[in-house]
């Protein structure tokens, strides 16, 4: 039996402290491999104000302000190597980094993207806003506007990187870049969509973590009823 999702709170942590974490844990899943198997971790974290780019061409033309006024704000420039295109973080959103071994959960990267929309739309629909997909871009929107980011990768099957949700960040940062390399396509938050009846993070994140937890839960189990079946007939 393997053992289950563990969740883990960073707190705040820089960028690159949280995405040697990050390899740190995907080795733990990896080796757990031989010894029956971990579902792996949800790494919860703040990060202080940066911007990531990935190394998708031409995502770095999508940071448009100068290294000066990046410095007069206190905003760092991280490479990474997740995929997507360019995107910030700061106080108010919640960062989540799930370490989850695919194999185990027997979940393609399509499933498990969706399954992530899915629980930040599950999410949104308890404090009373409609999340939506984008057929033409990843990601949960509100009326249009994008209020979660995605990107992710893939390690020996052990997925790094996640999700982004705004809930009270402050969104002009996100006017120093071309967030995710959409032109035209506005960010937003809990917070602006709710006004002053916006929970805190800390209630949002409650309820990202329980239906991150029971999404991943569900995969597990039907994983589980797959394999068994694929045993009854190898054995049959």
């Amino acid at each position: 039996m393997p053992r289950q999702l563990e969740i883990i709170d960073l707190g705040v942590l820089r960028y690159d402290d949280a995405y040697a974490e990050q390899g740190r844990r995907v080795e733990e899943v990896v080796a757990a491999r031989d010894a029956g198997g971990r579902v792996g971790y949800l790494l919860l974290v703040s990060h202080p104000p940066v911007i990531t780019v990935s190394r998708r061409a031409g995502a770095g033309a999508h940071l448009l302000a100068t290294p000066e006024l990046l410095a007069s704000k206190g905003i760092e420039v991280r490479e990474t190597d997740r995929g997507g295109d360019i995107t910030y973080h700061g106080p108010g959103q919640l960062v989540v980094y799930p370490i989850l071994d695919l194999n185990l959960l027997n979940l393609g990267l399509h499933e498990y993207m969706r399954m992530l929309e899915q629980a930040v739309i599950d999410t949104c629909e308890e404090f009373g806003i409609r999340g939506e997909r984008d057929s033409t871009a990843t990601g949960v929107w509100v009326a249009g506007a994008k209020i979660c980011a995605f990107g992710v990768r893939v390690r020996k099957w052990v997925s790094m990187h996640g999700l982004a949700l705004n809930v009270e960040t402050d969104l002009s940062h996100f006017g120093l870049i071309v967030p995710c390399g959409l032109h035209g396509r506005p960010v937003t938050s809990v917070k602006a969509v709710l006004g002053a009846a916006a929970p805190g993070p800390g209630a949002v994140l409650e309820r990202l973590v329980a239906h991150l937890s029971g999404h991943i839960d569900a995969a597990r189990r039907r994983a589980e009823v797959q394999r068994d079946a694929a045993r009854s007939r190898a054995g049959g």
